[in-house]
């Protein structure tokens, strides 16, 4: 009983000394003011994209993609150069989640709206859940 109590108690303070970089419920550093999507609520597809390469997220505002996964765009960030849009990837029996991803991971595939509208990002767009 004694060891497994020091090995708990061990385990506790390597623990405490490198305590997880939690991100959630965070906002996280904007990575543009505006973006261009279908209507003012970004709330319908723009495109149908797939994923050319598997792209693991650095953190919370991005979403994982797999090779040859199908992606739904809803907007495009604007202010750098079109460098990220925001999507959610089919995910099988999982829940689908919004997040962001690099554009050059991903080929378009089937358009399906224009994204004519620019609306300024807010905080929730750069918010980890």
């Amino acid at each position: 009983m004694s060891g497994s109590l020091s090995r708990l108690l061990l385990l506790l303070v390597l623990c405490s000394l490198h305590p997880p970089r939690a991100q959630a419920g965070r906002q996280m550093p904007k990575l543009s003011n505006k973006k261009l999507c279908a209507d003012e609520e970004c709330s319908n597809p723009i495109l149908i994209a797939r994923a050319l390469v598997d792209y693991y997220p650095q953190d919370c505002r991005f979403i994982p993609l797999r090779q040859g996964q199908r992606i739904y765009v809803y907007a495009m960030l604007k202010d750098h150069g079109n460098l990220f849009w925001m999507g959610s990837a089919e995910n099988g029996d999982q829940e689908a989640r919004l997040g962001h991803f690099p554009s050059s991971s991903v080929e378009e595939m089937h358009p399906l709206m224009p994204a004519s509208v620019e609306v300024k990002t807010d905080r929730w767009d750069f918010y980890c859940h």
